[in-house]
């Protein structure tokens, strides 16, 4: 398969390649496969054309400042067991540490999961699929004011913020100047999403959403050929995991 072939695939079978790797969590079991899981998700996703740069820089934001704050009250501020090292006053917990290394691989290998499927399934092909499956198109498009939140308020955001930049509001500097600047951000902020969400049910009656006929979708997409294919391969990707699974135990 192609990266074009990739990208052309059916938005319910990306969501099933991203479940097929989250059942393998629960069927493998194991820290170093969660902590692979990071590198499996950024193959995955360059194979769809994403930018190794773009899941790297996602992957980073999301995890690291978390990771290191776990590891830090797990193995120094809950004393448990035998101390693996200590430096002066502080002592590393030999238990608190395994505790840590657990609990992150297991975060590292969620939010991996979660960051591929957004980044390779965009939000709208994702409802139109869930809508052609049966969801309620009301339920459809509140799930997709949902997916679409955050990235239109930060892009108005940047917005708001060069707007006030040119009025001659400092908006960076050190923390009581960038306190300062919150204020004439967050009031237009909050007040441009609340006129855009109104702005958008007045445009869907206008559109005769709520008229209660089955709606055309403008921009179609369908299942292609490769979808079967994707299909078979995770089911017996699964059924590997079971083996494997199985064989490590007995």
């Amino acid at each position: 398969m192609t990266k074009d072939d990739m990208k052309k695939l059916y938005p319910i079978t990306k969501l099933f390649i991203c479940l097929a790797l989250l059942f393998s969590l629960f069927i493998i079991s194991s820290y170093i496969y969660n902590y692979c899981m990071a590198i499996i998700c950024g193959v995955i996703a360059v194979g769809f054309g994403v930018s190794l740069k773009t899941y790297a820089k996602r992957i980073f934001f999301s995890l690291f400042w978390l990771l290191i704050a776990i590891f830090i009250i797990q193995s120094v501020f809950l004393p448990s067991g035998e101390v693996l090292l200590k430096v002066g006053i502080i002592s590393v917990y030999k238990e608190g540490l395994f505790k840590a290394i657990i609990l992150t691989s297991r975060i590292t290998a969620f939010v991996s999961i979660l960051t591929l499927l957004i980044l390779i399934t965009p939000a709208k092909d994702f409802t139109i699929a869930l809508e052609k499956k049966g969801l309620n198109p009301k339920a459809a498009f509140i799930l997709l004011l949902s997916l679409q939140m955050i990235p239109e308020m930060k892009k108005q955001a940047n917005i708001i913020m060069n707007s006030q930049k040119s009025r001659g509001v400092e908006t960076e500097g050190n923390i009581l100047v960038r306190a300062k600047a919150l204020i004439p951000v967050f009031i237009p902020l909050v007040l441009s999403s609340i006129v855009n969400t109104e702005e958008k049910a007045i445009t869907l009656e206008a559109r005769g959403f709520s008229i209660g006929e089955k709606r055309t979708i403008l921009d179609d997409i369908k299942e292609t050929e490769y979808d079967k294919k994707v299909k078979i391969f995770l089911v017996v990707f699964l059924i590997l995991c079971i083996i494997w699974r199985v064989y490590v135990l007995f």
